[in-house]
Protein backbone atom coordinates (compact mmCIF):
# COMPACT_ATOMS: atom_id res chain seq x y z
CA UNK A 1 0.00 0.00 0.00
CA UNK A 2 1.29 3.80 -1.15
CA UNK A 3 -0.31 6.63 -0.22
CA UNK A 4 0.48 9.42 -1.86
CA UNK A 5 -0.29 13.80 -0.47
CA UNK A 6 0.02 16.32 -3.01
CA UNK A 7 0.93 20.26 -1.87
CA UNK A 8 1.98 23.50 -3.03
CA UNK A 9 -1.18 24.46 -5.49
CA UNK A 10 -2.76 27.88 -5.23
CA UNK A 11 -3.62 30.93 -7.08
CA UNK A 12 -0.27 32.27 -8.82
CA UNK A 13 -0.35 35.05 -11.88
CA UNK A 14 0.28 34.50 -15.49
CA UNK A 15 3.69 34.12 -15.86
CA UNK A 16 4.37 32.89 -12.72
CA UNK A 17 5.77 29.63 -10.81
CA UNK A 18 5.03 27.02 -8.51
CA UNK A 19 6.16 24.15 -7.29
CA UNK A 20 3.95 20.82 -6.30
CA UNK A 21 5.35 18.10 -4.00
CA UNK A 22 4.19 14.38 -3.85
CA UNK A 23 4.99 12.94 -0.20
CA UNK A 24 4.92 9.16 -0.61
CA UNK A 25 5.09 6.72 2.44
CA UNK A 26 4.51 3.02 2.91
CA UNK A 27 5.96 0.24 0.47
CA UNK A 28 8.25 3.04 -0.77
CA UNK A 29 10.58 0.43 -2.56
CA UNK A 30 7.99 -1.21 -4.70
CA UNK A 31 6.70 2.36 -6.66
CA UNK A 32 8.51 1.70 -9.81
CA UNK A 33 7.03 5.55 -11.83
CA UNK A 34 5.39 8.35 -10.56
CA UNK A 35 3.76 10.74 -12.35
CA UNK A 36 1.59 13.57 -12.33
CA UNK A 37 -1.51 14.54 -13.89
CA UNK A 38 -4.09 17.14 -14.54
CA UNK A 39 -7.65 17.34 -15.07
CA UNK A 40 -10.01 20.50 -15.86
CA UNK A 41 -13.73 20.45 -16.08
CA UNK A 42 -15.10 18.39 -18.72
CA UNK A 43 -11.73 16.98 -20.07
CA UNK A 44 -9.96 13.69 -18.78
CA UNK A 45 -7.16 12.87 -16.86
CA UNK A 46 -3.72 14.01 -18.72
CA UNK A 47 -0.72 12.92 -17.67
CA UNK A 48 1.52 15.65 -17.45
CA UNK A 49 4.97 14.29 -16.60
CA UNK A 50 6.23 11.42 -15.07
CA UNK A 51 9.67 9.80 -13.71
CA UNK A 52 11.02 5.99 -13.46
CA UNK A 53 12.90 4.80 -10.64
CA UNK A 54 15.76 4.67 -13.07
CA UNK A 55 14.97 8.55 -13.45
CA UNK A 56 14.14 8.65 -17.06
CA UNK A 57 11.61 11.64 -17.59
CA UNK A 58 9.14 12.04 -19.75
CA UNK A 59 6.64 15.68 -20.47
CA UNK A 60 3.67 16.27 -22.56
CA UNK A 61 5.07 18.04 -25.16
CA UNK A 62 2.73 21.08 -24.18
CA UNK A 63 4.96 21.60 -21.06
CA UNK A 64 8.48 20.89 -22.25
CA UNK A 65 10.37 23.72 -21.15
CA UNK A 66 7.92 24.91 -18.41
CA UNK A 67 7.34 22.24 -16.19
CA UNK A 68 10.57 19.78 -14.87
CA UNK A 69 9.54 16.83 -12.56
CA UNK A 70 12.11 15.71 -10.09
CA UNK A 71 12.95 13.00 -7.58
CA UNK A 72 14.94 14.45 -3.94
CA UNK A 73 14.19 10.43 -2.63
CA UNK A 74 12.79 7.96 -2.83
CA UNK A 75 9.95 9.67 -0.55
CA UNK A 76 9.07 12.96 -2.65
CA UNK A 77 8.56 14.05 -6.46
CA UNK A 78 8.44 17.62 -7.17
CA UNK A 79 6.73 19.20 -10.16
CA UNK A 80 8.28 22.75 -10.64
CA UNK A 81 6.07 25.44 -12.97
CA UNK A 82 7.23 28.03 -14.12
CA UNK A 83 5.99 30.75 -17.04
CA UNK A 84 2.21 29.61 -16.20
CA UNK A 85 -0.44 30.14 -18.38
CA UNK A 86 -4.66 30.21 -17.61
CA UNK A 87 -4.65 26.85 -19.37
CA UNK A 88 -3.17 25.86 -17.28
CA UNK A 89 -5.69 25.75 -14.56
CA UNK A 90 -6.41 22.16 -13.31
CA UNK A 91 -6.98 19.96 -10.22
CA UNK A 92 -3.06 17.77 -10.34
CA UNK A 93 -2.68 15.00 -9.18
CA UNK A 94 0.07 12.93 -8.14
CA UNK A 95 0.11 8.91 -9.05
CA UNK A 96 2.74 6.32 -8.50
CA UNK A 97 3.12 2.52 -9.98
CA UNK A 98 4.54 -0.71 -9.47
CA UNK A 99 6.26 -3.10 -11.81
CA UNK A 100 3.94 -5.69 -13.90
CA UNK A 101 1.19 -3.29 -13.07
CA UNK A 102 -1.13 -3.40 -16.35
CA UNK A 103 -3.62 -0.93 -15.97
CA UNK A 104 -2.05 2.08 -15.29
CA UNK A 105 -0.79 3.92 -11.90
CA UNK A 106 -2.18 2.07 -9.44
CA UNK A 107 -1.73 4.93 -6.47
CA UNK A 108 -3.53 8.14 -6.41
CA UNK A 109 -2.96 11.34 -4.35
CA UNK A 110 -6.29 13.76 -3.74
CA UNK A 111 -4.92 16.47 -5.53
CA UNK A 112 -4.44 20.13 -5.33
CA UNK A 113 -5.61 22.78 -7.15
CA UNK A 114 -3.41 24.97 -8.86
CA UNK A 115 -5.32 28.40 -10.42
CA UNK A 116 -3.83 30.76 -12.91
CA UNK A 117 -5.15 34.12 -12.93
CA UNK A 118 -4.85 37.98 -13.00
Amino acid sequence: QVQLVESGGGLVQPGGSLRLSCAASGSIRDISAMGWFRQVPGKQRDLVAAISRGGSTYYVDFVKGAFTISRDDANTVQLQMTGLKPEDTAVYYCAATIPGWDLGYKYWGQGTQVTVSS
